[in-house]
């Protein structure tokens, strides 16, 4: 059987989507990079704003013309009813289930002699009525079919209470993977010969584990695994950064990139979004992080147009992303979601100014990138190849910069940790 996996949302989803793909290819299934020819295609959904969705029914609608679509993730968590109608073989399995779904290649071969279809609905029924016994910790990929870097997921959930998320609702309170754990399968990892672990989770500095944060997780992985291996944090939430983490995360192996979930520099905005800090603790750990490193790429996410987000409050956070030269901004136009605190608010923004506000913070976003980009002109820098385009060696720098090696080298392959220099913002070469 041939099967294609398509994955929306986060880097927890990527995680969970390989190895959910692994578990189809140990049972002698084929996996496929794109829809063509498949005959079962599995889509994992997010739900963080209307357009994730609206892009999920799309893609779901034109999946269900070519194959069997069974759909899961946080979307299918919220609203199963309205997936389920988009086309009569469209399955939906709630993200509480998902973890059942590395139990669905040995299902569908035990079945074999019904229609796929029928087995699919049979599979999603009898995992609703009693699961078959997984955990979310269960997506542990040993192979990394779609990516030269592995993803060690480590948390799950979310215990805020965001007034415009409902994450929490559909990923339920934090629960983290136990350290012991953790370090045995960045060992594997690292044993298959990675150079680089992406450590995920819907609310990565919320780990917790016996009293453990994430700056002790930290520090029981940097002291198991070798000296080429590198770790890359998915999202750091600025309420939840201590002094032992900073420390943990000056260490050489821990890549200068650091993602921050900020949506607004505003206290006001702050404040009615239900956030517990406010912008002076922004300030303080944008300026600590940038401190451990040679100038580290930060990068946050953006909300404009929150409710009580008036001229004065969004040039507050303009100002504020301007004055720390964030290398990349994910800015997102506010959009209410069913079952949260802002979903019916009454000082909405009009759209069009929440739009043109977007429009200037991506616009900042490019410019501000650019004074980044040619400000590493001329360093030294490591990437991790990711590929051959064109007869050059192409990859991602540790502080995230996409580049092409000039010369060939013929001791380098995919997956190799190479040192490198950058010669212009797009090329680099080995040293």
């Amino acid at each position: 059987m041939k099967v294609y996996v398509y994955t929306l949302g986060c880097r927890v989803n990527q995680c969970e989507s390989e190895a959910v793909a692994e578990s189809f290819m140990k049972s002698g299934h084929e996996i496929l990079h794109s829809s063509t020819g498949a005959d079962l295609i599995i889509v994992n959904t997010c739900t963080v704003t209307s357009k994730a969705e609206q892009k999920a029914r799309r893609e779901i609608r034109l999946f269900a013309k070519q194959a069997v679509s069974l759909v899961t993730g946080c979307y299918a968590q919220m609203n199963p009813r309205e997936i389920e109608a988009l086309a009569d073989n469209v399955v939906v399995l709630p993200l509480i289930r998902k973890p059942d779904l590395l139990k669905l290649p040995m299902f569908l071969d035990e079945n074999a002699g019904d229609d796929l279809l029928s087995a699919v609905k049979s599979f999603a029924s009898e995992s609703r009525a009693a699961s078959f016994g997984g955990s979310l910790f269960d997506f542990a990929p040993s192979q990394f079919s779609y990516h030269c870097r592995s993803y060690l997921k480590v948390q799950d959930g979310c215990d805020n209470n965001c007034g415009f998320c409902r994450v929490h609702i559909a990923r339920g309170k934090s629960h983290s993977l136990d350290a012991e754990t953790v370090v045995q399968r960045a060992l594997e990892i690292e044993q298959k010969g990675y150079h680089e672990i992406v450590l995920t989770g819907v609310n990565l500095t919320m780990y917790d584990h016996e009293g453990d944060g994430l700056g002790g997780l930290l520090k029981k992985l940097l002291a198991a695994v070798g000296p080429d291996m590198r770790f890359r944090l998915s999202s750091l939430e600025p309420d939840h950064i201590d002094d032992l983490l900073l420390e943990q995360l000056r260490d050489r192996r821990m890549q200068p990139y650091f993602h921050i979930p900020i949506q607004s520099a505003s206290d006001k905005v702050i404040k009615r979004i239900s956030r517990s800090y406010d912008s002076r603790h922004l300030e303080y750990v944008i300026n600590a992080l940038r401190e451990l490193k040679d100038d580290p790429f930060l990068a946050c996410d953006v909300i404009t147009g929150l409710p009580g987000e008036g001229e004065e409050e969004f040039e507050t956070t303009r100002s504020f992303l301007e004055r720390h030269g964030f290398a990349m901004m994910h800015v997102f136009p506010f959009s209410p979601r069913p079952d949260t605190a802002l979903e019916h608010a009454r000082d909405k923004v009009p759209e069009i100014v929440r739009d043109e506000r977007a429009k200037v913070l991506r616009d900042l976003s490019a410019q501000l990138n650019q004074r980044y980009v040619q400000r590493q002109v001329g360093k030294e820098n490591e990437m991790i190849i990711e590929g051959r385009r064109l007869g050059h060696w192409y990859g991602l720098t540790g502080n995230y910069m996409k580049v092409t090696l000039a010369s060939d080298n013929p001791n380098l392959d995919v997956g190799d940790l190479a040192r490198i220099k950058l010669l212009s913002p797009e090329t680099a070469d080995t040293i």
